[in-house]
């Protein structure tokens, strides 16, 4: 396996990034891959690895690339309850400088990236997102349907809100297949039940479920909130999604 640290020119400067892909084979399908709020990091890139592995292209870039490269902050080792109020406070900043705006000017510039790499067919693509990355990856997909072919999100954050441009309302746009795996207590059931009748309404081939015994999070080993049997079914979520949508790796 390849695996490459990237500088990716956008509209707002030049955003970092970590790519990993088969060393064999090829071109292969992209995954473009959206952190989580803890940011880019080994953990984040151990992800790619292990999807590189099944034969894709998989990009990682530094959502928060305007502020600082990464790592956005100084991380320990291992985030434990005690620590990620103190991480929290450094970045909510960046979380809320991260515009619906922002984000769609990205996505723009890392499908382009994307397109342009010779490691990288010529098919579909799909978003992958972790906790704020979910947002991210159902605007890319809302905006670029006939590049993005799945979308999953995997302990999500504010997928539901008051505001105009909620992640939601993008479900029309989207003609890829979404899958969303939920943490328990990551929404409401109010919140679940809104996310729901906007996927039936807006007609997507599309699954949430809510993972037993899971905390926000579940997916990062790097955490407190790592659930093992919870990350393992987020993959055998994942995998199968993206071999029907962009074939076998």
């Amino acid at each position: 396996m390849f695996t490459k640290t990237l500088l990716i020119p956008t509209p707002d400067g030049t955003a970092d990034a970590f790519a990993a892909f088969p060393d064999h084979g090829g071109p292969h399908p992209g995954v473009l891959l959206y952190m989580d709020a803890f940011g880019l990091r080994p953990e984040l890139e151990q992800k790619a690895r292990e999807l590189a592995s099944h034969g894709y292209y998989v990009l990682v870039p530094n959502v928060f690339y305007r502020e600082t490269p990464s790592p956005v902050v100084e991380l320990p080792e291992y985030i434990d309850d005690a620590g990620r109020p103190a991480l929290f406070e450094r970045l909510w900043p960046m979380i809320q400088a991260h515009t619906a705006e922002r984000a769609l000017r990205d996505a723009d510039a890392y499908l382009a990236f994307l397109a342009g790499q010779a490691e990288v067919g010529g098919g579909p693509v799909a978003a992958v997102g972790y906790c704020m990355g979910v947002a991210l990856a159902l605007r890319t997909a809302a905006a670029h349907p006939d590049r993005v072919a799945a979308v999953a999100g995997f302990h999500p954050a504010a997928l539901v809100t008051d505001a105009p441009d909620s992640p939601h309302h993008g479900f029309s746009a989207i003609t890829g297949e979404i899958h969303l795996g939920l943490a328990e207590g990551d929404m409401t059931p109010e919140s679940l039940a809104t996310l729901d009748r906007a996927l039936t309404t807006a007609g997507r081939t599309a699954s949430t479920e809510i993972y037993p015994g899971t905390v926000h999070g579940f997916t990062m080993s790097d955490t407190s909130a790592f659930h093992a049997e919870g990350a393992q079914r987020h993959w055998e979520r994942l995998l199968p999604l993206l071999e029907r949508k962009l074939g076998k790796g």
